[in-house]
């Protein structure tokens, strides 16, 4: 699926595994995709000051005191392997050195803004320009040359045109070719690995220690399938790790490369108690979803779990602009055919969001008889639910067209984001129904859900998130399950809203078994953007200086970690 507003300590600390002279010298298309003018960066553009705190602060801390010496000192270690992947996103993300890049700009808080954006272009806002001497973002970001267009890599000899764990570059005589990422990131990549390796001798749990000596081999060979099904297995650990090249929203071309991210996280233990039964509903709710029989066809595997964690420590991807507040992994498909998914619920940046945020816009934007419907519970369940509905569905299409990723390109991700979406508010339904879910009214999943669009769709067009947003927002919009009073204060219709999510869930399956690309860019271009009236409502919670999201501080000194 989403942290920091770094203090100077940490922008330092972040910079000191890719320091090498050569490997730097490997990063030489950034010339090419920033065309920087060397001078001293330091003006704003495109963007007022008040631009500039649509972030607010939230310290990334939980109890350490049932963890081992073994286990802190490994979470530590998790840690310091984390920055290596901030310090390679920054690579994919935007090339330029960090440090180099920071240092030219002069004002204090336009450096914090450009640290959570990594780089010049403001992720919540169409990625933007903010910086003067910069352009606009290429959509391939640093994964292929800036000048290279999606025809010629299909027309070209590249035999990975896809590949999860490859960029592109072209040679002396302009013919592309690619470059696996353990070679192209060898230097950072075999001190992750060492680091993954030294925290498994100090994992009291076998299988956690197995998972993490099978995650170094996969950055040092780029095959990730192993670690993949080792991390599927690893059951009881109260510490985990998700790291290494996992999303592939960054690559907004094709859709197609995976940006280096990590998540350091420690099990609530209560909390994962409470979710355990809910994975073991996914065959039955698949059969029931609505839509005809060919779009269901796949068993999700059984073989997944619900966990809730504390989450301590971001990098890279999952740090940059908007925060991921709940991981489905792995994206692998044959992984989710064979093993289900496992679904981590960050509670803490989850709980940072519902205060700072949800509620505050729902005090803006929500009629105050249904404002009592906004529920962390409710809000919790549907964002748990969403990272639930990636495992329904169909993975691979019905019309020969291979898996609905790779027909769908680099609309997949919006698509899928969603799909997700509307199927987890379908499966609290269900559940609610069967007597499973016993906490609250669908009336407060309902309102909390539409409470929660307005609070996702800030996060703009380069966002798959956003997209997905939007345009369930519109679609919504146009089935009448909303209304707006005179004071221009929304309510949820709940009839409406209920065909409405049916309706919606069978259009996004079908459109994703036929892999029907051009469809799906009709709807995005039809339904995929913000409209006037919504345009102005954000702009009364920009008014009204709500966030749009939060920026987290963290490290090993926040934690008490030597």
């Amino acid at each position: 699926m989403t942290l920091n507003k770094i203090s100077q300590a940490l922008i330092l600390a972040s910079s000191v595994f890719i320091g090498a002279c050569s490997e730097q010298a490997t990063t030489t298309q950034t010339a090419e995709k920033t065309k920087t003018t060397h001078a001293d960066v330091t003006q704003l553009v495109n963007a007022e000051e008040n631009r500039l705190d649509i972030y607010t602060d939230f310290t990334l801390t939980t109890d350490l005191s049932h963890l081992s010496t073994n286990q802190q000192a490994m979470v530590a270690k998790l840690i310091d392997a984390s920055k290596i992947m901030d310090d390679l996103f920054w690579r994919q993300a935007f090339g330029e050195d960090k440090a180099v890049f920071l240092a030219k700009i002069n004002d204090p808080k336009v450096q914090k803004f450009a640290d959570i954006n990594y780089g010049p272009w403001d992720r919540l806002n169409g990625d933007q320009v903010f910086l003067s001497g910069y352009e606009e973002k290429s959509a391939g970001a640093q994964f292929y040359p800036a000048d290279m267009t999606k025809e010629e890599l299909n027309n070209s000899s590249v035999t990975d045109k896809n590949g999860l764990y490859s960029i592109i570059k072209r040679d002396e005589n302009g013919k592309l070719y690619s470059v696996a990422y353990s070679i192209e990131y060898a230097q950072a990549l075999e001190k992750t690995a060492s680091l993954l390796r030294e925290a498994s001798k100090l994992a009291d749990d076998k299988e956690f220690a197995n998972y993490l000596n099978l995650r170094a081999d996969a950055l040092l060979n780029d095959e990730y399938q192993a670690s993949d099904f080792a991390w599927m297995d690893m059951k009881n650990n109260p510490i985990d790790v998700v790291i290494g090249p996992i999303e592939t929203y960054e690559d907004q071309l094709f859709g197609s490369r995976a940006a280096f991210e990590s998540y350091v996280l420690v099990k609530d233990l209560a909390w994962s108690e409470r979710l355990a039964k809910f994975a073991a509903f996914l065959p039955e709710l698949q059969k029931d979803l609505p839509v005809d029989a060919k779009y269901k066809q796949e068993v999700p595997g059984s073989d997944a779990d619900l966990n809730a964690y504390d989450v301590v420590y971001y990098a890279g991807h999952s740090n940059a602009g908007s925060k991921t507040i709940a991981i489905n992994l792995p994206n692998d498909e044959q992984v989710q055919l064979e093993k289900g998914t496992r679904r981590l619920q960050l509670k803490n940046a989850m709980r940072a969001k519902f205060d700072k945020i949800l509620v505050p816009i729902a005090q803006q934007l929500i009629v105050p008889e249904q404002r009592k419907h906004i529920t962390f519970d409710a809000f919790f369940a549907n964002t748990m639910f969403h990272e639930v509905a990636h495992g329904l569905g169909i993975k691979n299409t019905i019309t020969n067209k291979g898996t609905v990723r790779q027909s769908l390109q680099e609309h997949a991700s919006a698509l899928e984001e969603g799909k997700a979406d509307i199927l987890g508010l379908y499966m609290v339904e269900q559940l609610l129904k069967k007597g499973e879910i016993t906490e609250g009214t669908l009336e407060d999943y309902y309102t909390t859900f539409m409470a929660g669009i307005f609070r996702s769709v800030r996060f703009g067009a380069s966002s798959a998130h956003g997209k997905a947003n939007m345009i369930r927002f519109n679609f919504f919009a146009q089935e009448g399950a909303f209304s707006k009073n005179e004071q221009g204060l929304y309510s949820v219709n709940m009839e409406k809203m209920g065909l409405a999510m049916a309706k919606l869930s069978s259009l996004i399956l079908t459109l994703q078994g036929d892999g029907d690309y051009q469809k799906v860019d009709q709807l995005i271009a039809t339904h995929g953007d913000i409209k006037t009236e919504l345009a102005k409502d954000l702009e009364k919670l920009s008014q009204a200086n709500i966030p749009v999201d939060v920026t987290f501080k963290q490290g090993k000194a926040v934690l008490g970690l030597n």
